[in-house]
């Protein structure tokens, strides 16, 4: 009864931001998709908006969460190829309850609002790819500048303490060319089973944001590790060429995917020991 009862409670929050209809909200839960993340321990009250960030592109829209009082260091959080939706906002008003001022973006705004995948993470793959093939390493740029831009203009971000960036699958190398976009702003950066985050090209996203004055959390997963076994290698030589202090691991027994919680390959157990190091990241780099 009460799950029910807080299912309703969700769906009916979510339907009200235009975020999701019952019928995909069905399919999610048809799907055994857990909805649910662990509570954090002495959460914070936190405020929530939709929100509108103006790009050099356009109209970002975004979601913007942060704690009720005081200021806390700014996060930026790039999602996968399936977009700003409500695994993905829970993951940030999580990450605000821990005492952070986060901005979840929708990076495919120039295309489309979100939600952008009909069917959140259950949509097929090629409905979504183009999306992620239309942004590259100049709008990754731009739109980190302006959405840190537009951090720093909020009276809950901290101004005296750096900012963090995290990002899952394609957002882990947008995350890495935000740092290098806004190296004296950004202090931190996580990767959850980023791709293409070492590529043979002098612009490869390792290389970019060894530039930087980050400190670095990669959290590989076991199968792209076993599809790309050198990459993990080539960004520990890279960031420890430039003093860089760098947390590479590859989680054994995690599928591609496994930190949001709607997707199929959602992995609690190491999702939390991702999260936790996350956690550990910001509470040094932003403090």
């Amino acid at each position: 009864m009460c799950d029910r009862d807080h299912r309703e409670d969700e769906l009916e929050r979510y339907q009200a931001l235009g975020l999701i209809t019952r019928k995909q909200f069905g399919v999610m839960l048809g799907a055994g998709v857990a909805m649910m993340l662990p509570q954090v321990a002495n959460a914070a009250a936190v405020t929530e908006s939709d929100v509108d960030v103006k790009t050099p592109d356009g109209t970002a829209d975004c979601y913007f969460v942060h704690p009720a009082t005081g200021t806390a260091p700014g996060v930026l959080m790039w999602p996968d190829i399936y977009g700003l939706r409500p695994a993905f906002r829970q993951m940030g008003k999580r990450l605000a309850e821990s005492g952070y001022s986060v901005l979840v973006v929708n990076p495919f705004y120039r295309k489309q609002k979100a939600p952008t995948a009909d069917k959140g993470a259950a949509t097929p793959i090629g409905q979504v790819m183009p999306l992620m093939q239309a942004l590259t390493e100049t709008t990754h740029m731009t739109d980190a500048k302006a959405f840190i831009g537009w951090l720093d203009q909020q009276q809950s971000v901290a101004k005296n303490r750096k900012m963090g960036t995290q990002g899952y699958c394609m957002g882990g190398p947008i995350a890495f060319r935000t740092a290098a976009a806004m190296p004296d702003r950004v202090g931190a950066v996580a990767s959850f089973h980023g791709a293409a985050l070492v590529t043979a090209m002098p612009n490869s996203p390792h290389l970019q944001a060894a530039k930087t004055k980050a400190q670095f959390l990669v959290a590989i997963a076991e199968s792209d590790d076993k599809t790309d076994p050198n990459a993990k290698t080539a960004m520990k030589d890279t960031f420890g060429k430039a003093n860089l202090q760098a947390e590479i691991e590859v989680y054994t027994g995690s599928i591609h995917g496994w930190c949001p919680p709607d997707t199929n390959q959602y992995n609690e157990p190491l999702a939390e020991k991702a999260w936790g190091r996350l956690l550990a990241l910001y509470g040094k780099a932003l403090a």
